[in-house]
């Protein structure tokens, strides 16, 4: 059913667009980027613009940053703008009204799509945001069952990332003593890898039938998922040698190419924070000893990033008990079926379907959230 039935009707929608617009715009500051954009562009036509090479690079890589950042808005704006006249000659020019009113009814949506996109994108706009991410999942309460939780989550984010097109390396995986994993750390490349990840940090919670129950009772388990951004030689994180307990171990694991007979694998633990990495991808101890530095570099820039951020409790895996109380999404599979993300409210009755990797539309929710964007709907709920 069509939205509008009338210009009248249909104006009326495209000032509400309008309005939620605006409300955007200001809330992210857009027009002062524009005015910074404009300081740029007027710097770099300056004939001595390039007597300071490092300078000018620096310039006009922020120039671009700031172009890539503002269009869309820009391109909104104008299309906005140009709405109403749109109507007016269209409804001036097609002697079906009614398919006019509905083709002009297909255009607003589609601008209003944009805005969304915008919107989730200006979600995306963090320091670290654009960066790899290294993702590791860990068993909490609850002993076999949350082992065998832990490798289902595992299953289905590689799903996820399969979906996405991103690149996963295989730090490390501890097998369960029965079944299942006890934590597995990956490391995932792709575009806003680390953005889009963000979304999936903290304790998911599982409600089921348990498999490993001969008398079939419902069990909970925990698992914990920690994402943090996979960082460069350009971020200094100074280490002291002495806070770090190194031990190496056998590669464990199922057998295969990857799996050796020697203690190649590092096991490295920060003694200040209680931050423990390891790897044992590769066959070489020097190589995985380097893996699990970086990793532990990259914990430890996120952790202090956070502090400044006055954020560590609410959000660093570190504080976190993987247990009740600290979930941020639940999947029940027994009495009902349902996924419901405890932040935002999404939920889905499609369980299987968000195991097998269908991820994107709580993290978009989770977006929408830091966005501004109001609460999530259900899944297959449509607005009002």
């Amino acid at each position: 059913m069509a939205e509008f039935r009338n210009k009248d009707e249909l104006l009326r929608g495209h000032a509400e667009t309008a309005k939620q617009f605006q409300e955007r715009w200001d809330q992210k500051g857009i027009t002062g980027i524009l005015d910074e954009l404009e300081d740029l562009e007027s710097l770099t036509a300056r004939a001595d613009f390039w007597d300071d090479p490092e300078r000018a690079k620096k310039t006009s890589m922020k120039k671009s940053e700031l172009e890539k950042r503002t269009q869309p808005w820009r391109d909104l704006r104008r299309d906005l703008d140009e709405f109403p006249d749109l109507v007016d000659l269209t409804l001036e020019e097609v002697k079906d009204q009614k398919a006019a009113i509905e083709g002009l009814e297909g255009d607003l949506h589609k601008i209003r799509e944009r805005l969304e996109d915008t919107l989730l994108a200006e979600a995306l706009t963090g320091e670290d945001d654009g960066r790899d991410a290294i993702v590791t999942i860990s068993s909490g309460a609850g002993g076999t069952e949350s082992q065998d939780w832990t490798e289902m989550l595992l299953r289905m984010y590689l799903r996820w990332f399969e979906k996405r097109g991103f690149r996963v390396e295989t730090a490390d995986i501890q097998q369960g003593e029965e079944a299942g994993i006890k934590n597995a750390t990956l490391i995932v490349r792709g575009e806003n890898a680390f953005g889009l990840l963000n979304a999936e940090n903290g304790v998911h919670r599982l409600v089921r039938i348990s498999p490993f129950d001969s008398n079939k009772r419902r069990h909970t388990s925990f698992a914990a998922v920690h994402v943090t951004p996979d960082i460069d030689d350009s971020i200094i994180v100074n280490i002291d040698e002495k806070d770090l307990r190194i031990d190496t171990y056998r590669s464990s694991g199922a057998g295969g190419q990857h799996v050796n007979k020697t203690d190649s694998a590092v096991r490295i633990t920060h003694n200040p924070t209680g931050i423990v990495v390891q790897c044992q991808n590769e066959r070489s101890q020097m190589k995985n000893k380097s893996t699990a530095m970086k990793m532990l570099k990259a914990r430890l820039h996120e952790l202090e990033k956070r502090k400044l951020e006055d954020d560590i409790e609410s959000r660093s895996g570190e504080k976190r008990d993987v247990a009740w109380g600290s979930q941020i999404r639940s999947y029940v599979m027994h009495p009902y079926k349902l996924v419901k993300d405890l932040r935002t409210d999404y939920e889905t009755g499609n369980v299987d379907a968000v195991m097998d990797g269908d991820l994107d539309p709580f993290v978009n929710a989770y977006l929408k959230s830091l966005a501004g964007m109001g609460p999530a709907l259900k899944a297959g709920e449509k607005a009002e």
